[in-house]
């Protein structure tokens, strides 16, 4: 009677075991299920990494941004932050004043080696002699910095 008494509440503890993992295997893929079903990042989140200021405060973004402008290439935002749109922008000046160096950039708003390249050329055409090495180090944010010093007055750009 013994025997079959523990036979019995082996098989009950086992029957209990098998079921609770079955639920926390349950509970686990469902979890594994909710992760993948969650959406993309947002445009406002995926925007909020585009921006690139290159150690510019707002204020010297915004002077980035106007003189985009008034040189006749709209960023579409003069708010100190450097997004795709503001570097759409300057591509499409570094490609037309023959900045690029010969390779055209793609007009796509990220800011890699050939854009920074471009934007070496660009203030070297302003005297700061910096190496073209596509390299945003010290030395070109700093001139970046130094050339975004200038407050604007344009009315578009307040």
């Amino acid at each position: 009677m013994r025997l079959s008494l523990t036979r019995t509440f082996v098989s009950a503890a086992t029957v209990i075991g098998l079921a609770a993992g079955s639920l926390a295997g349950a509970s686990i893929s469902s979890a594994a299920s909710e992760s993948t079903a969650k959406p993309a990042a947002s445009t406002q989140d995926v925007s909020a990494l585009a921006v690139t200021n290159l150690g510019l405060t707002v204020a010297r973004a915004k002077n980035w941004q106007c003189f985009l402008t008034r040189s006749g290439y709209e960023p579409w935002e003069h708010n100190g932050l450097l997004g795709t749109d503001s570097w759409k922008a300057a591509q499409r000046m570094f490609n037309a004043r023959g900045y690029n160096g010969g390779t055209r950039l793609v007009v796509d708003g990220v800011v890699g080696q050939y854009t920074i390249k471009a934007l070496q050329r660009f203030l070297n055409s302003f005297g700061f002699g910096l190496a073209v090495d596509g390299i945003a180090g010290p030395r070109t944010t700093d001139a970046f910095w130094e050339f975004n010093g200038v407050p604007t007055q344009d009315p578009r750009c307040v």
